[in-house]
């Protein structure tokens, strides 16, 4: 973002370039705003299916994350036709076809080219109230922390990509991955959220950080209520960590106050996701309902992680 030209200030752009958060914000009418987003990335499993239909969820998840429903997408493919053929990628294509259905979208196009590695994803177009905008700032003091998605979906792929994961495990971390967060948002829009993102690449202490610093607050996060997927931890105490986790983990050490935190902890708190679900600072007085409902929908991995307070010396502070 830092490289990016300046730009002058439009009064349309309600969430422009100049801030960390999930897509951009442009108004139209006084009851219309358009969401845009992009993301897309190589192939996590190897059922060219799947992995269309989590590079579907992944980057329609920005469109929730900003309380928007999505409506169009364009197919963004690198893929090398000669080398795998085009079953593979029509497969791809199937499955991210049918997670946008799923989404209540539409795909109208895309563009491809020849590339050496496959590459996915797409870019999508959504709507939201002028008015009723989710950002990733806007965190108060007295909030609960709520997150909708287990934790640990980095780890879990690369033991997939060594070998280490049992077909349960691959079978649920997938699954995982591939679930839109359409419900999450949808029962969010009956409270009042604060501030609101999804956990991708900067796992889940990245993502927070950015949403403490931005709101000028400090998260404090209780280790054993965060969903963790069956085997994650155990895993990075046996040194099953992706490259992008360690990263986050050195990224984040001026940030975090880990207090007694084992490494194999800190690290799964720093996993790198792929469509994770959506970090949520709400009103205490409405995060229990908020969890309750989620779970007579059938999302059961969400749970109040920790609350926000006045600043203080770190970002993130994490306890058992």
């Amino acid at each position: 973002m830092r490289l990016l030209p300046k730009q002058d200030p439009v009064p349309e752009l309600l969430v422009g370039n100049e801030t960390s958060d999930d897509a951009g914000v442009y108004q139209l009418t006084d009851t219309i705003a358009l969401i845009q987003t992009v993301d897309f990335f190589t192939p996590i499993v190897d059922d060219p299916y799947m992995f269309g239909q989590i590079a579907a969820a992944n980057s329609l998840s920005d469109v929730y994350a900003m309380g928007g429903e999505p409506k169009t997408v364009l197919n963004i493919v690198g893929y090398p036709i000669k080398k795998l053929g085009a079953d593979m990628l029509a497969d791809i294509l199937r499955g991210a076809a049918d997670k946008v259905k799923e989404a209540g979208a539409v795909t109208v196009g895309g563009h491809s080219i020849d590339d050496q590695e496959p590459k996915f994803g797409l870019s999508v177009t959504g709507f939201v109230h002028p008015e009723k905008v989710w950002k990733n700032i806007g965190a108060m003091p007295g909030d609960a922390l709520v997150l909708t998605k287990s934790i640990g979906v980095g780890i879990l792929t690369t033991a997939i990509k060594r070998c280490a994961a049992s077909p349960e495990q691959e079978q649920l971390v997938t699954d995982t991955m591939a679930m839109l967060n359409k419900t999450a948002a949808e029962t969010l829009m009956a409270f009042q959220p604060h501030a609101v993102t999804d956990i991708t690449g900067f796992g889940l202490l990245g993502h927070s950080n950015e949403m403490a610093h931005g709101s000028g607050v400090s998260f404090e996060i209780t280790f054993a209520t965060v969903p963790m997927l069956p085997g994650a931890l155990e895993l990075a105490k046996n040194g099953v960590v992706p490259g992008g986790s360690k990263n986050n983990h050195k990224w984040l050490e001026n940030d975090v106050d880990y207090h007694d935190l084992k490494l194999e902890e800190q690290l799964v708190l720093c996993d790198a996701v792929t469509s994770g679900g959506l970090l949520i600072a709400i009103p205490e007085d409405q995060a229990e309902q908020y969890v309750k409902e989620m779970h007579e929908k059938g999302i059961r991995d969400t749970a109040i992680i920790g609350k926000v307070t006045e600043k203080q010396e770190k970002a993130i502070i994490v306890k058992k």
